[in-house]
């Protein structure tokens, strides 16, 4: 047997859970874990199920759920567990959260595979190339933006890519690449949004005396830093803490929080709903 996860999204209702114990008992799967929620603003029903089966006998579930009047308007897909998401990461000069990011794909802990990292400099090449890894650099300035989005994009199809990550990319995506990459492209960014917007947060937060410092992962969209939020976390702050010593929390935070979204969207674990994310 295969172990599997299978992701359903469909209008809360009574029966939903014996539906698909019913579909996996049909072929003697074995349920590992599951994870659902019912959302009551939306009336919508999140399920994740991870199960070991047969991998032929994983669309004779599928279609067992499908077919069941409990079901209905539904997203429903299922994978082998140890398929890596095929992954690109963007980057521009700061290379805290790509660096974090390349450990921790090396060492197993992320279960994607980096495709390509992108960037319009060329600082990151020596660092990406150490760990082995294509590093192509697409130039943007104003005149030529979007043919660098046209050739990012091309990069992306021709690659399968299921995973785009932002991490410090420090270009605003086209409205039309925002919805290319619907759902499948993450950004991280400080948690001081809209407080301190522009150059330098970190000493602007020092000149209020802030005493929370985060960050927040989200999914992009042509709402600039307002995507669906998928992971956030804060690290508690005095005010002896220098800018420059803000700036350094504040990217240890930033790499860890952008690692865990990471890792989510990889998992299958992020399910949107409207505005907002289900994240198991």
């Amino acid at each position: 047997m295969a172990r599997h996860i299978m992701t359903l999204t469909c209008d809360d209702r009574p029966g939903i859970v014996a539906a698909v114990s019913a579909a996996l008992l049909a072929v003697s799967a074995n349920i590992v874990e599951n994870q659902q929620y019912s959302d009551e603003d939306t009336g919508l029903f999140f399920m994740r199920t991870v199960f070991d089966a047969e991998p032929h006998e994983v669309e004779q579930v599928l279609e067992a759920v499908r077919q069941s009047p409990a079901i209905s308007h539904h997203h429903l897909a299922a994978r082998p567990e140890d398929e890596h998401c095929r992954t690109i990461i963007l980057v521009s000069k700061f290379d805290h959260c790509l660096l974090d990011l390349l450990y921790r794909w090396k060492s197993g802990d992320l279960p994607i595979d980096i495709v390509d990292v992108v960037s319009n400099h060329e600082d990151c090449r020596g660092l990406v190339e150490y760990y082995g890894l294509p590093f192509t650099v697409i130039p943007v300035a104003r005149e030529t933006k979007a043919d660098a989005e046209a050739e990012l994009l091309r990069i992306v199809e021709s690659n399968d890519v299921g995973l785009v990550v932002l991490a410090r990319y420090m270009q605003i995506l086209s409205d039309q690449l925002c919805t290319a990459l619907e759902g499948r492209a993450i950004n991280i960014h400080h948690s001081f949004l809209p407080g301190f917007k522009g150059a330098k947060p970190y000493h602007q937060a020092h000149d209020r005396g802030v005493k929370l410092i985060g960050a927040s992962a989200h999914y992009v969209t042509a709402d600039l830093d307002e995507g669906p939020i998928i992971e956030q976390d804060v690290v508690r702050v005095t005010h002896a803490e220098s800018p420059e010593r803000l700036v350094a929390i504040g990217r240890d935070v930033e790499r860890r929080v952008l690692s865990r979204a990471v890792r989510d969207h990889a998992e299958s674990r992020i399910f949107l709903s409207g505005r907002r994310t289900i994240v198991f």
